[in-house]
């Protein structure tokens, strides 16, 4: 049974583990990392911050040149030196004695996490699939969410028992031997290579086409010009700044009223909604759907949820269980989407280069969400009401984000690019 599955889904398989490993070392590291630092070397807030922004940077930086990467090394090849990089990096993180260590290790752990990122994912899946693209790449995506789910905890365990250097070494490089053999035995292979098609389809079967009759080659700086990649990346850059800025300051808003425990457990609510909101959309939505309008829905559902956040005002269960449902639906699908969106509007060779563009802006941009919207709250929230959790302009300003967000996203539906006629 196993060896008539089709390749693709094994390589989809591959890239979720991958994804765990990506999100769960990269991505949900770092608020461990930021208590244990300023805990075990009592360094300033600040100092370890500016060093997560350093790798978040770092990260978006060369996942938005990753097509450049991949062609240059190869996918399978960047993906191990990706692997080896980011167990370097950690280990880098937990040795540390000196800031300036702290921040050369942040180097190397941001260029290894850009192998394991949302445009990795992207590559290594879409070449296999194009109708069944949406349910791949969701399950893909979704081990990212499983990373959260099992890494955060694991993190906080494994530096209790084994102290922060072997906890570093021993999941690290655990994670470097396994992308290795993944990417050596999955990822190093193409449809082409294997004399396969997309989807399974059998040869001399008529190639499916899901791109936009009007969409065209955009070499150079031709892209940037483009309505629709402007559009597309201003939505994306919006849409997660107000995510993870919102996201990374929820459960200490949670914490007053329903404590660590339940708190904890209302964040692993957010994760899960995100896995059901991704296969929701990855299953039943239609090829032939105008997929701006589905990511549309997605982050109107996360501009709902923050008003029900402020609705509750920091104490109405209810109303605060809510929120997380509806937020959390729209979560994953902020990443997942937008690369689908491009498949339908950009022509195949140009996807993967706007997909690796468009969502390290997004990265750039996202790095900067927890500290603006930690500004946020220090500048609005005063007396009783930031003891009971109620932080108004946080949620507010969640909700304009998500609004302009889905503003630019319409702004770029069936709209001409921004190039002089003598220039097409």
């Amino acid at each position: 049974m196993f060896r008539s599955t089709f390749f693709g889904w094994r390589v989809t398989a591959g890239a979720f583990v991958l994804a765990i490993f990506g999100w769960g070392l990269g991505f949900y590291s770092m608020p461990v990392f930021l208590g244990v630092l300023h805990e075990t070397r009592g360094w300033s807030l600040g100092v370890i911050s500016g060093a997560i922004t350093v790798h978040m940077l770092v990260g978006s930086l060369m996942a938005a040149r990753l097509p450049v990467l991949h062609a240059w090394v190869g996918l399978a090849r960047y993906t191990q030196l990706g692997a080896v990089l980011i167990a370097a990096g950690l280990m880098g993180w937990a040795l540390a004695w000196e800031p300036w260590q702290l921040y050369a290790a942040a180097v190397l752990s941001g260029a290894g996490w850009s192998s394991m990122s949302a445009p990795a994912v992207n590559a290594i899946v879409s070449p296999w699939f194009v109708r069944a693209r949406p349910a791949a790449l969701g399950m893909a995506y979704n081990g990212g969410s499983t990373g959260g789910i099992l890494f955060s905890p694991l993190w906080v365990a494994a530096i209790a028992f084994l102290s922060f250097p072997y906890a570093a070494a021993v999941l690290s490089l655990t994670a470097a031997v396994i992308i290795w053999v993944i990417a050596a035995t999955l990822f190093a292979r193409t449809p082409e290579q294997m004399g396969l098609r997309p989807d399974g389809d059998a040869q001399g079967t008529a190639p499916t086409n899901v791109t936009s009759p009007d969409a065209r080659p955009l070499p150079g700086r031709l892209l940037w010009r483009d309505r629709r990649f402007v559009t597309l990346a201003a939505a994306m850059a919006l849409s997660l700044f107000a995510q993870l800025g919102l996201v990374s300051h929820l459960f200490s808003l949670l914490l007053p009223t329903f404590g660590a425990y339940y708190a904890g457990l209302a964040i692993a609510l957010v994760t899960a909604m995100a896995v059901v909101g991704r296969m929701v959309v990855g299953w039943f939505m239609p090829i032939d759907a105008d997929r701006r309008i589905v990511t549309c829905v997605g982050y109107g559902m996360q501009l709902t949820g923050s008003l029900v956040f402020l609705a509750a005002n920091g104490t109405s269960v209810p109303l605060l269980l809510l929120g997380i449902i509806l937020f959390g639906a729209g979560f994953g699908n902020a990443t997942s989407l937008p690369p689908l969106v491009a498949q339908v509007e950009f022509v195949k060779e140009e996807v993967q280069r706007v997909v690796a563009l468009v969502v390290g802006m997004g990265q750039m941009v996202f790095a900067f969400g927890p500290a603006a919207f930690g500004l946020i709250r220090e500048l609005t929230v005063h007396g009783e009401a930031a003891s009971t959790g109620a932080a108004p302009w946080v949620f507010i300003s969640a909700a304009i984000f998500q609004g302009l967000a889905i503003i630019a996203m319409l702004l770029g539906r069936k709209a001409r690019p921004l190039l002089s006629p003598n220039q097409s």
